[in-house]
């Protein structure tokens, strides 16, 4: 399970997955500083941990590097919920609680999560005539 990112390497993470493709030191570093005070060497170490730690892989691109996140947001917080829900002594009294602080907007979505992942029941199984490879009923021998 991974650590939770720190606010900073969520801050750089956050646009790495919105921009969903190769991004540089460079445009991170322009696009935080619209909303924060950052050096270039910051984001640029951050970006060094994020790729030691797995979460983004590099590949040279003349001078700098271009990082590519390595999964989605949602495996993250898909992982960062269900290391939550290991921890419990309680799972499923841990997930009463947790459906309980659930908004109705997040309920449609679980219940349209559960309809993907769970498998439709088959129907019943019938009489079903043999067909024969022309298509015509295969008679009893």
């Amino acid at each position: 399970m991974p650590r939770p990112l720190g606010e900073l390497e969520d801050a750089v993470m956050t646009r790495v997955w919105q921009w969903n493709r190769p991004v540089t030191v460079r445009e991170v570093l322009e696009d935080l500083q619209q909303e924060r005070s950052i050096a270039y060497t910051t984001v640029m170490t951050v970006m060094d941990n994020l790729h030691q730690k797995g979460w983004v892989r590099r590949e040279v691109d003349g001078r700098a590097y271009r990082y590519t996140a390595v999964s989605t947001r949602a495996a993250y917080s898909a992982a960062l919920m269900n290391e939550a829900w290991a921890q419990s002594d309680n799972p499923a009294a841990a997930l009463v609680a947790f459906f309980g602080m659930m908004s109705p907007e997040q309920r449609e979505a679980l219940n349209d999560a559960i309809r993907i992942v769970s498998p439709i029941p088959a129907p019943p199984e019938e009489a079903v005539a043999d067909k024969g490879a022309d298509g015509s009923e295969a008679r009893e021998r």
